[in-house]
Parts: structure tokens; sequence; C-alpha cells
């Protein structure tokens, strides 16, 4: 299978020159193994059926051992056996050279034995890499047009076109990002988030602190996180909305543990609150906005396909911002960047802030399409905009409403960029 190139090479190739080893995490299937060859000079896979048990043996008998290869050398899912961590922060401190090692992971370790057995965090020796499914640029779904870079830079005269309908939107977000759905034909493609849920719910929820869980809480969990994708829905409403469907035995200390587990495997990834300067004295809500790590999961724990979103465009939307929330990630990440959210007390939102470190940021509305709900993601985008104390903070680089379809992406006369999610990019 030919490789994708994705955004994530260049910013692990970057790290790789300014740390000793870097750490890329992710999502199970999201493609952090096959990136990590793409950049390693040598190979070991901790998790090899063959070679599973003498490895980790190995581990607690002369770790060095294994870490000696040609550099960069990846160690594929190092969580196996924890002690790794502090044997690879000893051989980068007495290597005393940039880019040894790649390390891989798709669960991060939250049990009390796993804490016993890293002793030091690797501040100034490990580098962290967050690595998401693919995006629509990266999948070969977007024409890659508009650029989220040259918008930071103020650029007027871009334009861009989209041949996407609404129902390839939706067949998109069932699929997901999963590369190896991606170069499949479509009936097999939309299995692979299910299998994913399936592995998820009854495998990997336990891995991160070897607890077993039960499957059909899970599932409850995650069918009440996907029903609620996208809104700032409090823990103790998705505790209430499974208690619907469960014993009164569900206390909250159990869901939160159920929740601990699912971000410890990437599955789950909200998004924290912005916090701008403002003329007014509006109250910021400072709650969590809830997504999963791709919108197939959302479809897969509802058991829904296509067409069930094109019969209910409200669910539709909700996961098509699931599906905007991970591109913008991916593409602010290549930017030094992050992705927040705005709510205040006054009712006004919007749907996604780009922050980059530099300060500079761009405001967000995500729409379906159509007139209607596109000025009304305008007018959003221009209320938040004349709230922002400009003499405290930047002007924003650029409003945009993120659209699911739309013929063509350009700057509108009023200033506000209209952009079809099949035209973007980093």
């Amino acid at each position: 299978m030919n490789y994708r190139p994705r955004i994530a090479d260049k910013l692990l190739e970057n790290k790789l020159k300014g740390m000793g080893a870097v750490l890329v995490e992710g999502a199970k299937w999201c493609g952090k193994t096959t990136t990590g060859e793409q950049h390693a000079a040598s190979m070991l896979y901790m998790d090899n059926p063959k070679d599973r048990t003498s490895n980790i043996q190995m581990v607690k008998i002369n770790p060095d051992f294994l870490l000696n290869g040609a550099t960069p050398r990846l160690i594929d899912e190092w969580q196996i056996a924890p002690e790794l961590w502090d044997a690879v922060r000893f051989a980068v401190d007495h290597r005393d050279e940039d880019g040894q090692f790649i390390l891989t992971g798709s669960v991060t370790p939250l049990s009390d034995e796993d804490d016993e057995k890293i002793h030091h965090s690797g501040v100034g020796r490990i580098a962290r890499l967050r690595m998401r499914p693919m995006t629509l640029w990266e999948s070969g779904d977007s024409t890659g047009e508009i650029s989220l870079g040259v918008l930071f830079q103020g650029a007027e005269d871009v334009f861009g076109s989209c041949d996407k309908e609404l129902y390839d939107i939706a067949w998109l977000m069932c699929r997901g990002g999963w590369p190896r759905a991606v170069n499949q034909s479509k009936d097999i493609a939309l299995g692979r988030a299910f299998d994913y849920y399936d592995t998820v719910v009854n495998v990997d929820v336990k891995e991160p602190d070897k607890v077993e869980r039960n499957p059909e809480r899970v599932k409850l969990l995650m069918r009440s996180y996907a029903r609620n994708q996208g809104a700032q829905v409090s823990l103790g409403a998705i505790c209430a909305d499974m208690r619907a469907n469960d014993s009164d035995t569900l206390d909250d200390r159990t869901v939160y543990s159920y929740l601990r587990a699912l971000r410890g495997i990437f599955v789950i990834e909200d998004t924290k609150a912005w916090n701008p300067n403002l003329r007014s004295k509006s109250a910021i809500r400072t709650s969590d906005t809830r997504y999963f790590t791709d919108p197939s999961i959302a479809v897969a724990a509802l058991g829904i396909g296509p067409d069930d979103l094109m019969n209910d465009l409200n669910t539709m939307g909700l996961f098509f911002e699931t599906m905007c929330m991970r591109d913008l990630r991916v593409y602010a990440q290549a930017l030094d960047g992050d992705v927040y959210h705005y709510r205040d007390g006054d009712g006004l939102e919007c749907d996604a802030v780009v922050h980059l470190r530099n300060g500079s940021y761009g405001l967000v509305e995500i729409k379906l399409g159509g007139d209607s709900l596109i000025e009304e993601g305008v007018k959003s985008l221009k209320r938040l905009g004349k709230k922002i104390d400009t003499t405290r903070m930047k002007s924003p680089s650029f409003m945009m409403v993120l659209t699911a379809v739309g013929k063509y992406a350009y700057r509108r006369n009023d200033g506000v960029w209209l952009v079809p999610i099949g035209c973007l990019k980093d």
C-alpha cells in the first residue's frame, strides 16, 4: 500500500532535529506506526506476538540492548513495557544527540503500577506529537486551495472550488479518517469505524489502567457522547443520560473512570473554552465542548450510516462539526496552534477559535450550508468581533464560515470567508 504523506511528517521531522526522542501518540489505527516508519532507520515492535514476551523480559534485564540500532530507532507501542520510558530518557541524556528515538503509543498508561515504573517526565528529552485520524486534505478529499496558514497571513484574493455534495460529506463522516479505510472500497471502508468501535468497547477501554469494564456501559457512555457532540453538556448530565438506560447503581465515580479510560486511548477529545479580552463584562462559560476524535466513532456508537444522516440533518450538523474540529486541530497543529470554542452568558457562541502561539487567531463558524445558516454564522462572527477588546489583544486574522457544501471558496465583501471543508488545508 502506498504511503499517503501526513501533516505529522513535517512536525515529526522538525521535532527530531531538536530533541533526543519524540513520542507520537494518538488513537489506534490513525497511522502512527506507519508514519514513524517513514522516518526511522531501525524498528522495534514491542507488540509483535512472536517477540512480545521476550521483549518485555529484556526490558527488565537489559533495556539498553533493545535500544541499540540505527537512529532514529522506532519503538512501537512502548507502553507495553513502561520501564522503557526511563531507559530512553537515560539513553538520550548520555548520547547527547538529537533524533535518537521515535516512540509510538495508542495508550496513555494510567495505572498506579505503571506510574511506579516511570520516574521521570521526560521534559527536555522527549517531545510529544499528537497524531489524529486523517484530515480531508490528507485523504485526498479536499482540493487544498484554501490554506489556513495563508489566511493567517492576511490573504484576500484566494479562491477555491468544491464539487462535494451533501451525501459525499455524509459518507466521509461515516468512513472517518482511518488510513486503511481511505484505500478500500466503499462498503468495506464503512465497516472500519464499526470494527474500531467494537475493539474499543470490548478490549481497548481496559488498557490504560488494566481495569475490566462492562462493555454495555461503555456502549451507553459512547452513545451519550455521540448524542452530545458539539455541546457543553456537563459530565453529570452524561451520567444521568446513562442511568436512564442502566441501574441506579451506576455512580458518577464509575462513569468518570470510564471517561478517563476513553481519553487514555484517545477516543474522545474535548475542546477547551477560549477566554479573550472583551469590551463588555459578559461572563465567559468555561465548560468543555464534547467531541470524539473522529466523527465515524459517533456514527458507529449510534449504529447509523450516510442515509440516516441525510434523513436527520440536525444530527448530521453535529457530526459535521466533529469532522471540522478534527481537521482544524490538525491544521492548527501544523501552524503551532490549537483550537478552542467560545460561549458567553449572553448566548453568543463561536464553534471554533484557531489560536496560534504568537497570539494570532481566527474565528470559525461551522454550518452545513444554505443561505440562512451561513448568514446566521456571519452574524455571530461579527457580533463576537465587536465584543473583543482590540486595544488589549490582536484583531482576528480572519473570520470564516466553514461549510459542508458550496461551489466556491472566497472572501465576501464584508470580509468574512466562506469556505467548503473540501477546499481547506493547513
